[in-house]
């Protein structure tokens, strides 16, 4: 029998010296690998483990519930945001009504990068929204995770270095190793139809793509947010509101800037 992975997690509820230790020497005992251990939040640490057999996890949570120092909270074949959690001691923040919207503030620019660079990598189609004010860090943070999936991007529309607007592509720039980015609020204001034919185009590949400002970009298209796998926010601080006024009156002239997290 093939090995699989599990998420394990826990809440200590009596915080004594040597629980860990005695939490990991039951999971050797029972012949449960651990590969990763890290705090995911106040009170609880994630596990990410490896059994050649479900029923040894289920003996382990028979015995763990009989102890009074944790509680088992999850366990499951480990989610993304599980990989992500216990790579970086937190979970990353999920709109509790929309499931698809995760939020990030400037300071985890580079959970952010992680995060997106594990949804790049995802074959065929994916469509990425990513909201938030100018020189937050949203094209930079696109571009990053783009290396670190191993993948080419390209923009189709962008105020990055310098005003871009793609009326054509290459024969080969049509290719599922490129994350095609599109800056929404700068491809609403287009009245070229060879850009929008284009956008159409791209929108239609087995590909990733992102959408910079997707609530514009919706707003000026036949596509509607529904159409998104994931919506991404970004933000100065918890507290800064994501307004469009700024953006679409100064998109034209305004860029992020290539600062790289500056």
């Amino acid at each position: 029998m093939m090995d699989k992975e599990w998420y394990l997690e826990y809440e200590i509820k009596i915080n004594r010296p040597g629980l860990l230790g005695d939490v990991s020497s039951l999971l050797g005992t029972l012949g449960i690998s651990i590969i990763t251990i890290n705090g995911v939040d106040e009170g609880r640490r994630g596990m990410l483990l490896k059994v050649d057999n479900y029923e040894k996890m289920v003996r382990f949570e028979n015995i763990v519930r009989e102890l009074d120092e944790v509680r088992i909270i999850k366990v499951r074949t480990p989610l993304l945001q599980d990989r992500l959690a216990v790579r970086h001691g937190r979970y990353i923040q999920r709109d509790v009504t929309d499931r698809k919207t995760f939020r990030f503030i400037r300071k985890d620019l580079g959970i952010l990068v992680d995060f997106m660079a594990e949804l790049f990598k995802e074959e065929g189609h994916c469509l990425v929204g990513i909201r938030g004010m100018p020189r937050v860090g949203k094209t930079e943070s696109v571009v990053a995770a783009s290396v670190c999936a191993h993948k080419k991007w390209l923009f189709i529309s962008s105020t990055m270095i310098k005003q871009t607007i793609r009326n054509s592509l290459f024969k080969g720039e049509y290719d599922s190793d490129y994350i095609y980015i599109i800056d929404g609020a700068l491809t609403a204001k287009q009245q070229d139809m060879r850009h929008m034919q284009l956008v159409k185009e791209v929108m239609n590949l087995p590909a990733v793509k992102v959408i910079e400002h997707p609530d514009l970009f919706v707003a000026n298209s036949k596509y509607t947010l529904e159409d998104f796998d994931y919506i991404i926010e970004l933000r100065e601080t918890d507290e800064q509101e994501i307004t469009y006024e700024q953006v679409s009156r100064n998109r034209l002239f305004d860029t992020d800037g290539f600062g790289f997290f500056e």
